[in-house]
């Protein structure tokens, strides 16, 4: 083996027949050139993998950007490298797997993760809880939405809501966190980022546990204050009071969802918060209530000013519900709470009354959630017929508060 020099590697040439030809130098073990059909002199560092025994080469550069000094720098710099239990190509792969890393968490700021969040996660939730969801955390980290959602640390999370809580907004703050802990946990799981910043933040929840229910009188004006509204607020807030929906179900119901006879009312799971359909058996009440809505021909929406949309300004029509009735501080999902009451107080089973809500009854848990099966079909029927007479009851003054039936239990 010669010693390399500029002269040397010139004149280098392949044998007739040959595709390349390799050529190591004796003043730096380890370092050879290269030569190809095509003219190229390419510099190599040579060693053998201890763990294999196999050779391995390295490229450190064409002859011309590099000179043969430089080679052989190169060359004992990789080979120092080796003797320390260094492996270059494995430094190399883990330097491009870094850059790549380094260019998808640039590219996934906190606004494309919402956006992703949104697309994927959130079309699945209900149209509400998405759309607020996704404000709440634009508004609240405007400052922050160009940032990659990797790199957003604790404290700026932790700051930021902390300064709507300062700015007399707990309640929203809370709401926040909770959203932006959904969105980082759903990127979590599927590695887009490496932790959850929301995860058990000192931020309170900012909601207050509501404990209103109306009294019997205050229910009576109530209905009676409805009953003297007009389309499509009057019948809206009777169904309210009848059905023990939530707002919004009640607000976008379709004729499609009625059953011919108006006997019963099936809300699909798109439109339920538990991503359930729901079944509502409907009292006498409801069923007159429902005939009297005029129907418009094309028209599936029961309560729409624009025909294509559910009604809105529920704001409004609470305040002229309120004067009418002269019944304050209180707010329209009371009516559940003050259904729900009332049905404990006639015996009726909690379980028939979380079914009632569709809600998960806190009975059934663990194993009785997986076994038990009974829809209590009937049993909710009676039970909001038995609601719906103590509304009426009230509403003719015929009930005193506090004075009411007890069924037996179902």
């Amino acid at each position: 083996m010669p010693k390399l020099t500029d002269k040397l590697l010139h004149g280098l040439a392949l044998e007739p027949g040959q595709k390349d030809r390799l050529l190591f130098d004796t003043a730096c073990p380890g370092l050879g050139v290269r030569l190809t059909t095509k003219g190229t002199r390419t510099f190599i560092a040579q060693w053998t993998d201890t763990a294999t025994r196999r050779k391995v080469r390295e490229p450190l550069g064409v002859w011309g950007s590099l000179t043969i000094d430089q080679a052989r720098e190169a060359a004992r710099v990789r080979l120092g490298q080796v003797a320390k239990g260094i492996d270059p190509r494995a430094e190399r792969e883990q330097r491009r797997r870094d850059a790549e890393r380094d260019r998808a968490e640039t590219a996934l700021t906190f606004r494309a993760l919402i956006d992703e969040w949104a697309g994927l996660h959130l079309t699945h939730r209900r149209p509400r809880y998405a759309r607020e969801a996704q404000r709440a955390l634009h508004h609240a980290f405007d400052h922050l939405l160009g940032r990659p959602a990797a790199r957003l640390s604790r404290a700026e999370a932790v700051n930021t809501l902390d300064a709507l809580a300062k700015a007399g907004k707990a309640a929203m703050a809370g709401r926040t966190m909770a959203y932006a802990r959904a969105c980082f946990h759903w990127a979590e799981k599927r590695g887009k980022v490496p932790g959850n910043p929301f995860m058990n933040l000192p931020i309170p929840a900012g909601a207050v546990e509501r404990e209103r229910a109306l009294t019997d009188e205050e229910l009576g004006r109530v209905w009676g204050a409805a009953a003297s509204m007009s389309y499509p607020w009057g019948p809206l807030f009777r169904l309210l009071l009848l059905t023990l929906a939530r707002r919004e179900e009640v607000a976008g119901m379709r004729w499609s969802e009625l059953s011919p006879d108006l006997s019963s009312w099936t809300i699909p799971s798109a439109r339920m918060k538990r991503g359930l359909p729901h079944v509502i058996a409907l009292p006498a009440a409801a069923k007159e209530a429902l005939a009297a809505i005029p129907r418009i021909e094309g028209q599936d929406l029961l309560f729409s000013t624009t025909g294509r949309t559910a009604v809105s300004g529920f704001t409004k029509a609470k305040a002229a519900l309120d004067r009418a009735s002269s019944v304050t501080d209180w707010r329209l999902h009371d009516i559940r709470r003050t259904g729900v009451s009332a049905l404990a107080a006639m015996g009726i089973d909690s379980i028939v009354a979380d079914k009632l809500l569709a809600h998960q009854p806190s009975k059934l848990r663990g194993a009785a959630r997986v076994y038990q099966r009974h829809d209590f079909a009937a049993e909710r029927a009676s039970a909001l017929q038995a609601w719906a007479t103590h509304v009426l009851r009230c509403a003719e003054g015929g009930l005193e508060a506090g004075n009411i039936v007890a069924l037996r239990r179902a």
